[in-house]
């Protein structure tokens, strides 16, 4: 039997979550029938499935030992990694004591994976232990996480939350809409302006991306929405606007390398000529800003009460290209780590 207390991140959480969150390995069909056999209590008295934790409840599971990780573990959900890799130090554009503001360079990926490589989640949760604003020795289930994320060859603006409550707050609110994402890139060739829609689909043991103009037999693939806005213009380059009315894995580049103008440094969708002859390195262009919009009635809850910030950022890829340089020049903005960037990449200013 183990017993756990708990704890201000646990607050809210569906029971059956909670102890799927605690034990390995254990069958789903197992755990309804500890339910109905009054195997797992709160506060003494039989839980449900359905049941939501109150912050201090104590939990008993009188469950076999085989179904929970050795003793000092957390369970694990992933396989290790190949290495192990020492964290960047995170840049902080906006921080308060529910949600941070991060900006992610470049090849720094945003959740870890089987390579092992630095990640913004791990980098994000030594920050806040050296705060003394997290220990994983005191939490049943939570670690600090990430709202939204970008390419590893994107820079710019991801969310991060520190609570269980401000994760699941700051979701509802990307998935209510209440959160606009815009994206700025470099496209090879100029696009037109107007709203695209496709059908994606993804090839995940190559990690790619096939994009096509309708569904397929089996009905496996997914629609896409992609907005495009032309900024400017310069030789065979335009500095585009980039909305997302769907959210898929390499929606931008895929997208835009299907009509005919990838994205400028694209290694896996691009034109590589033109990324050559621009001397533009393998990374992605493409750049993030956020603003969290709300209305009266809907509360943004971990932001200031009668305002919204706007964290903007725009990218700087390399490249030698003249005319790509152009535009380079026309969408920089002063950089996070000083004190303009910080001011002008975070504004505020009052909903009407």
């Amino acid at each position: 039997m183990k017993q756990y207390t708990a704890t201000a991140n646990d607050e809210g959480v569906r029971l059956s979550r909670f102890v799927q969150s605690v034990t390995r390995d254990f069958p789903t069909s197992l755990l309804y029938k500890s339910f109905r056999n009054k195997r797992i209590k709160v506060n003494g008295k039989k839980g449900a499935p359905e049941d939501r934790i109150q912050a201090g409840d104590l939990i008993e599971l009188y469950i076999n030992d085989e179904f929970f990780p050795p003793e000092g573990a957390k369970a694990a959900r992933k396989p290790a990694p190949k290495k192990q890799q020492n964290q960047p130090k995170v840049t902080v554009i906006y921080e308060d004591e529910n949600i941070a503001v991060l900006y992610k360079p470049t090849h720094l990926l945003c959740h870890s994976d089987r390579t092992g490589d630095a990640n913004l989640v791990d980098a994000f949760t030594q920050y806040l232990a050296q705060k003394g604003e997290y220990d994983a020795h005191s939490e049943n289930r939570f670690k600090p996480g990430i709202c939204n994320r970008l390419d590893r060859g994107t820079e710019g603006l991801v969310i991060a939350a520190k609570s269980y409550a401000a994760l699941r707050d700051m979701n509802e609110i990307i998935r209510t809409d209440l959160l606009k994402k815009e994206y700025y890139t470099i496209t090879v060739g100029i696009p037109q302006s107007g709203r695209f829609t496709a059908w994606w689909e993804h090839d995940e043991k190559n990690n790619k991306v096939s994009i096509h103009a309708h569904q397929s037999q089996d009905e496996r693939r997914k629609q896409i929405i992609t907005d495009v806005d032309v900024l400017r213009t310069a030789g065979p380059f335009a500095l585009c606007k980039i909305g997302l009315i769907t959210g898929r894995t390499h929606q931008i580049r895929a997208h835009l390398a299907y009509l005919g103008k990838p994205v400028l440094g694209d290694i896996k969708y691009g034109n590589r000529k033109m990324n050559e002859q621009s001397a533009v390195p393998p990374d992605h262009p493409a750049s993030h800003q956020l603003v969290c919009r709300r209305q009266k009635s809907q509360p943004c809850l971990h932001l200031p009460q009668r305002e919204t910030e706007q964290g903007r950022l725009h990218g700087r890829p390399a490249g030698r290209g003249r005319n790509a340089h152009r535009l380079l020049r026309e969408a920089r903005i002063p950089q996070p780590g000083n004190h303009e960037a910080v001011r002008y990449g975070v504004t505020s200013h009052a909903e009407n």
